[in-house]
C-alpha cells in the first residue's frame, strides 16, 4: 500500500532513539522528510547519521516553550511545510501515590502534558494548511492504572482526553488527531534499563513479556509502531480521528 508520504514533511518530538527514531526511519523510508527534536547531542547526531539529509535534528527541551517555538520556526524554514506532529516525547514515571512528591507530578505533567499541548499549538496554523494530522504517544495505563503506575497512569489519561478535545476541535480545519496507546514495546529507556540491570536486552524483553502474561507471548517491535504511526499520519487515514488505539500485544484488559 502506497501511504502517499513522498514530500511530506512531519515533526517528531522524542525522535532520537527508540519508538522515535524508528518512526522517523519509517517516514524518510517512504518518502517524507523528518524534523526531530531531543535534549542528548550524541543521540541527536547518531539520529542525523541515520536518517540523512532529509533529516532536521535539533536539540530542544520540550518542556521550554521558547526552544519549542524556535524548532517549529526552523521545520518550517527548511522544508517549507508541515504534514504531521508526533507528540512522542516522554519517559515512564511509576510511583506509589502516598510516597510520590508533588514535584515528580509537576514533571511528569509538564512532560507530557503541557508540552504536547505547547508544541500542538505552534504546528496548527501549518497543519491547517495542509489538511494535516497529530499522533500523541501515550500509553494503555491511560485506561486501565494499577497500584504504582502514577504520575504516568494519570498524565496518559489526560493526553488521552486532550486527544479527543484536539481532534473535535481542529476537525473542521481539516486536521485529525488521534493517539496511540502503547503497552511493552522496545525503546531506548527500555534498552537502558537492561544495560543498568546487566543483562541482554533480548533476556530483558522475553523476561518482561513473561512477566506481563503479554497474550501474543512477546514484547512490541520499535518498526510495527512505525507501521501505525504512519498509517494514522497518512492520507490513507483521512477518516480516523479522535481515536485511541492500543498498540500491546493483547495486554489491556480494556477495549
Amino acid at each position: 500500500m502506497d501511504l502517499e508520504l513522498k514530500d511530506k514533511v512531519f515533526v517528531i518530538t522524542g525522535g532520537t532513539d527508540g519508538l522515535g527514531l524508528a518512526l522517523a526511519r519509517r517516514l524518510v523510508d517512504e518518502g517524507g522528510r523528518v524534523a526531530v527534536c531531543g535534549r542528548d547531542a550524541q543521540r541527536l547526531a547518531r539520529a542525523q547519521e541515520l536518517l540523512g539529509p532529509n533529516a532536521l535534528c535539533v536539540q530542544t527541551d520540550v518542556t521550554d516553550a521558547e526552544q519549542v517555538d524556535a524548532f517549529v520556526d526552523a521545520t518550517l524554514t527548511r522544508f517549507g511545510r508541515l504534514d504531521g506532529l508526533v507528540n512522542n516525547a516522554g519517559q515512564t514515571a511509576a510511583s506509589l501515590i502516598a510516597t510520590s512528591s508533588d514535584e515528580q507530578w509537576r514533571r511528569d505533567y509538564e512532560l507530557k502534558v503541557i508540552a504536547a499541548l505547547h508544541v500542538a499549538r505552534a504546528v496548527l496554523p501549518a497543519l491547517e494548511t495542509t489538511q494535516g494530522a497529530i499522533v500523541n504517544v501515550l500509553a494503555i495505563l491511560a485506561r486501565a492504572p494499577g497500584a504504582g503506575t502514577t504520575p504516568t497512569s494519570a498524565s496518559r489519561l489526560a493526553g488521552l482526553a486532550f486527544t479527543k478535545s484536539l481532534a473535535s476541535e481542529v476537525g473542521p480545519r481539516g486536521i485529525r488527531a488521534n493517539a496511540i496507546l502503547i503497552g511493552l514495546i522496545e525503546s531506548g529507556q527500555w534498552v537502558r534499563r537492561a544495560e543498568a540491570a546487566g543483562i541482554s536486552e533480548e533476556e530483558f524483553y522475553r523476561t518482561t513479556a513473561e512477566n506481563a502474561h503479554i497474550p501474543l507471548g512477546r514484547v512490541g517491535r520499535a518498526e510495527e509502531f512505525a507501521d501505525l504511526a504512519s498509517y494514522l499520519l497518512s492520507p490513507r487515514a483521512s477518516y480516523v480521528t479522535g481515536v485511541g488505539i492500543a498498540l500491546d500485544g493483547g495486554l489491556s484488559p480494556v477495549i
